[in-house]
């Protein structure tokens, strides 16, 4: 069992404090989903986690198993457990997938035979694969290339930033279907950042986290969902906002 501890995460952007004491706990093998409205800091808290450059934390820890990652480089994050599904996956000219797995520290035998069968649960055409990694690729094939990734190096923690957004219908069921098969397989905890009621009729939360402001306003279960859906993110905002 692990876990993955977010304690007082105050994140800096560009001169703007947008995280102010964020607080999550999750153990592996559950299902967290964060939900809010455009620019509470959500994806701010998915890039300060992985490490990327610009994202100043001011103050905070952020645990895996009790060792601190803040100070570590997004690359000794991911071998410590923690992978990020990107919102905006990047083209990386010149780099096939099966190369960047391998650098990445998966094990190469059999690896393309894995690779198709990861493509083949999402619903991702096999000739993806032998393309430089993203390049020509639609949004939502990028999305679920990235699940194949994930599932080929089974870490111990999974951020998906708006994993849905680009998906049809059948796709976001396939995607949805295989994360929660990974929560059971490898006992991967999923962290998923989403505006979408729909991601969670196939994915069931352990939680849901309510975040407004920079902050946890409220956590609860997979009812929550439907309060959101019916009142929206106003009873949650601060009265002083």
């Amino acid at each position: 069992m692990s876990t993955l501890t977010i304690e007082g995460l105050r994140v800096e952007v560009a001169g703007k404090e947008v995280l102010k004491g964020f607080d999550l706990s999750m153990q592996s093998g559950e299902v967290h989903v964060i939900m809010g409205p455009n620019g509470s800091g959500k994806s701010t808290l998915a890039h300060a986690l992985s490490g990327r450059p610009g994202y100043k934390v001011l103050e905070g820890s952020v645990k895996i198993d009790d060792e601190e990652i803040l100070g570590l480089s997004p690359t000794e994050r991911a071998r410590h457990g923690l992978f990020l599904a990107m919102q905006h996956p990047m083209e990386v000219p010149g780099v096939r997938p099966v190369d960047m797995l391998v650098a990445a520290g998966a094990d190469a035998h059999e690896l393309r035979e894995r690779m198709t069968l990861e493509a083949q649960s999402v619903e991702l055409r096999s000739d993806v694969l032998d393309r430089f990694v993203n390049v020509d690729l639609s949004g939502g094939e990028r999305k679920r290339a990235e699940v194949v990734q994930l599932a080929i190096l089974r870490p111990k923690f999974a951020m998906l930033d708006e994993i849905d957004s680009g998906l049809d219908v059948d796709a976001l069921g396939a995607v949805a279907r295989r994360l929660s098969r990974a929560t059971s397989e490898w006992n991967c905890g999923v962290l998923a950042i989403t505006h979408f009621r729909r991601l969670l009729q196939e994915l069931t939360p352990t939680k849901i986290h309510v975040v407004t402001e920079g902050r946890v306003v409220a956590t609860g279960g997979p009812e929550l969902a439907d309060d959101l859906e019916r009142d929206g993110y106003e009873p949650f905002r601060p009265a002083n906002s």
